[in-house]
C-alpha cells in the first residue's frame, strides 16, 4: 500500500511537491492507479490521480476512512536531546511506530546538544505514520527549556525518570491508564539533582524504568512503549 501524506488534502486536490515527486518519479505511479493519503489528523483517503507530471499530481477522493485513535489518551515524551544526532532520530522513528502524541525536546543542565532541527525530526514522523498505517501526526515541540518546560499546565499524570538514589516506583506500577501522561527524560548525563527537586515540586512522580541503565534514547524509547502498552 503506498501512502503519501498530504495535510491539506481537504482544501486541496493535489499532492505536496515532495509525495508528488515520490508518487510519480519514484514509484511510477500514472494517471489511474490508486493510493492512500493520510491529513495527519485522523483520515484516511482512498484516491485516484487524475493528473499526473514530473512535478505535480491531482488527485480525486474515493473513499474517506476515519481511524479510530489507537488509545484513549495523550502520550507525551519531553526528552533532551542526544549529541548524536542519529540517536535522536532513531527515536522519533521507533516511538512513532509503537504510537505517541507529542515529542519536545529539553534543555537542560547537563544537555550536550542545545540546538535542534526540527524540520528532519518531522519528516521522520510524517514517513514513520505511513510505514506504521497510522493516521495521527505526533506533534512536535522546538527545544524548551526545562525550568520553563515544567511549570506548565498539564493535564494528567506527570512523571520524571532519573538514576539518584530515592523512592521511585516502576512506571508500569503506578501509571493509570485511560489518563493523559507526561515523561521526561534526562540528557546523557541525567538531569541535575536541582532539576529533579524542581520537577518534584511542580508536581512531577520520580519513576524508574528497571534496573537497566539505559542510554538517553532508548530511556524514551522504553518509557514510550510502556505508556502505550499500558493504554492498550
Amino acid at each position: 500500500m503506498h501512502v503519501f501524506y498530504t495535510p491539506d488534502i481537504q482544501k486541496s486536490n493535489e499532492l505536496p511537491d515532495e509525495e508528488a515527486q515520490h508518487c510519480i518519479r519514484v514509484l511510477r505511479l500514472n494517471i489511474g492507479d490508486e493510493i492512500t493519503l493520510t491529513d495527519g489528523e485522523g483520515n484516511f483517503y482512498k484516491a485516484e490521480i487524475t493528473a499526473a507530471t514530473n512535478k505535480r499530481c491531482l488527485v480525486a477522493i474515493k473513499e474517506t476512512i476515519f481511524q479510530e485513535p489507537l488509545w484513549p489518551c495523550h502520550l507525551h515524551i519531553a526528552m533532551a536531546p542526544t549529541k548524536n544526532m542519529d540517536r535522536n532520530e532513531w527515536f522519533a522513528e521507533k516511538a512513532t511506530e509503537i504510537g505517541f502524541d507529542e515529542l519536545t525536546f529539553l534543555n537542560c543542565r547537563f544537555s550536550e546538544r542545545k540546538v535542534i532541527k526540527t524540520e528532519r525530526i518531522e519528516k521522520i514522523l510524517i514517513s514513520a505514520i505511513k510505514q506504521s498505517l497510522k493516521a495521527r501526526l505526533p506533534k512536535l515541540n522546538e527545544m524548551t527549556d526545562f525550568d520553563k518546560f515544567i511549570t506548565r499546565e498539564v493535564k494528567g499524570q506527570k512523571f520524571i525518570a532519573h538514576c539518584y538514589e530515592g523512592d521511585k516506583s516502576l512506571l508500569k506500577n503506578i501509571l493509570k491508564p485511560g489518563e493523559d501522561a507526561l515523561v521526561l527524560i534526562g540528557p546523557e548525563g541525567d538531569f541535575s539533582e536541582e532539576e529533579v527537586k524542581k520537577a518534584i515540586e511542580q508536581g512531577f512522580v520520580p519513576i524508574s524504568l528497571g534496573k537497566s541503565r539505559l542510554r538517553t534514547e532508548t530511556a524514551a524509547l522504553a518509557a514510550c512503549h510502556i505508556l502505550n502498552l499500558q493504554n492498550q
